[in-house]
């Protein structure tokens, strides 16, 4: 399920604010080669994976991981690193739909500092500063206004 805090988390030990830096010092070849991180990287960038070290962006020519968007990154950490909570507020609501799947598949703790648009479809998210679970983005920003 996914569960999302909302504010301040800086007293957290295991609260990662900046996602990219983070990223650029901690990821695995495979993150980058694997289906989920292919696809994500396709679908975020516009990019295709070449190899773990090189992906063809049609706007930068190759680059290499370090030079993915902060969204790509944040979503890959969340992906593949469940020993840390990471700020999805470095994401683009274009993510939100990889959040809410990557919140059915595991149980996924992020936080938020703006209200992320999950989209017109229901989907069931814990509000964990009230411990409202919310179906809808109704229920959603009400509760954000409610956490915060």
């Amino acid at each position: 399920m996914l569960n999302v805090t909302f504010g301040d988390m800086f007293d957290n030990e295991n609260y990662i604010y900046d996602t990219a830096l983070y990223f650029d010092n901690v990821f695995q070849d495979r993150w980058i080669t694997s289906d989920f991180g292919k696809a994500i990287i396709k679908d975020i960038d516009k990019s295709d994976v070449i190899s773990a070290h090189v992906i063809e962006s049609p706007f930068l020519g190759a680059i290499t991981p370090t030079e993915l968007s902060g969204g790509v990154k944040t979503l890959l950490l969340m992906a593949f690193d469940n020993s840390k909570i990471f700020n999805a507020s470095t994401c683009g609501n274009n993510c939100a739909k990889w959040i809410l799947k990557l919140g059915q598949k595991k149980k996924l703790l992020i936080n938020l500092r703006h209200v992320m648009d999950f989209g017109s479809e229901d989907f069931k998210i814990k509000v964990t500063n009230t411990g409202a679970v919310v179906h809808n983005m109704s229920e959603f920003v009400s509760a954000s206004f409610s956490g915060i």
